[in-house]
């Protein structure tokens, strides 16, 4: 089978043949037929000091279990997170980390929705967010962003907020249910809101935290870092929380699959619409990345092998 991986810190990417895995206990194998492609995995890429197996949400069918596996047989359509070795024709899922795609709902639909949207969940739930308060979301047009401006709407907020990077991301966030757009180097954000959503982190800390009422929360879930005065917090009763994924997965799996349950339900709804940007060949995973790194995607984007 094809996999993708890299040699040294900033790639290439390339493609390399290696025996199809088989799965061990509690494994699924998955015959990938789409498989997401996210900011943390492309900064690992450029940033590591070791190269690392690309990894992420996947799709596809199953075509073999290890054995312990109870919920899912062969033929089965499957999503899931991998964290490592996920950019291949085939690839291993533990089973609690995999989840049904419903029928009506394509491979795409559910690598653009589950993995980010989970993210998306998950970073709203860390807010605690209460019917009619005001929200705001950084990289709103991002595969996150645009689910959580959906999802804060969905969930009862007042007024929802995408701040972007770019003045043509503007239309496509309002599309998706915000009220109002915000320019990342605009002075201000606007009106005060109970809670921000970040996902960019480094310098944009600052007007993230400027942009809270007092009282207000803001949920971290960005691999990007930064610093934040605890004086910022104190003079204002704010308060800042961090959002990991994947800890959650590990050490929360009860809650992973509620959290699972309510995305598909509000996506069978057509209440929750993810978005792909773009749809590019496995072999042509650098370009998937450059999208990414480049900020310029209005969505997930996706490979195929």
């Amino acid at each position: 089978m094809r996999r993708v991986r890299y040699e040294s810190t900033g790639g290439p990417l390339f493609l390399e043949e290696v025996p199809v895995p088989a799965p061990g206990p509690g494994e699924l194998l998955v015959r990938c037929e789409a498989i997401g492609v996210t900011l943390p995995v492309v900064r690992k890429v450029a940033e590591a000091a070791e190269p690392v197996p690309l990894g992420g949400e996947l799709a596809g069918e199953v075509v073999a279990v290890g054995a312990g596996v109870t919920r899912f047989l062969p033929g089965e359509r499957v999503t899931g997170l991998r964290f490592g070795h996920g950019y291949a024709d085939f690839a291993l899922l533990h089973e609690p980390m995999a989840s049904s795609v419903p029928d009506g709902a394509s491979a795409v639909d559910a690598v653009a929705l589950v993995r980010s949207g989970l993210v998306a969940l998950g970073a709203l739930e860390a807010a605690r967010p209460e019917p009619g308060e005001a929200a705001l979301i950084t990289a709103a047009a991002s595969g996150v962003g645009h689910l959580a401006v959906q999802l804060a709407r969905a969930r009862g907020a007042s007024r929802v907020v995408g701040a972007v990077s770019d003045p043509a991301k503007a239309d496509f966030v309002r599309s998706l249910g915000a009220d109002t757009t915000a320019l990342y180097d605009d002075g201000s954000w606007g009106d005060p809101v109970d809670y921000v959503l970040d996902a960019v982190g480094g310098e944009l800390l600052t007007p993230a935290l400027a942009a809270l009422a007092p009282g207000g929360r803001l949920v971290a879930y960005s691999s990007g870092g930064g610093t934040i005065r605890a004086y910022d917090l104190l003079v204002g009763a704010k308060s800042v929380t961090g959002f990991q994924m994947a800890r959650i997965a590990r050490e929360r799996p009860a809650l992973y699959e509620r959290w699972r349950r309510e995305l598909w339900r509000r996506f069978l709804d057509g209440a929750l619409r993810p978005v792909v940007h773009g749809e590019f060949a496995l072999e042509d995973a650098a370009r998937a990345h450059e999208v990414i790194e480049s900020r310029r995607n209005l969505g997930k984007v996706v490979l195929h092998p």
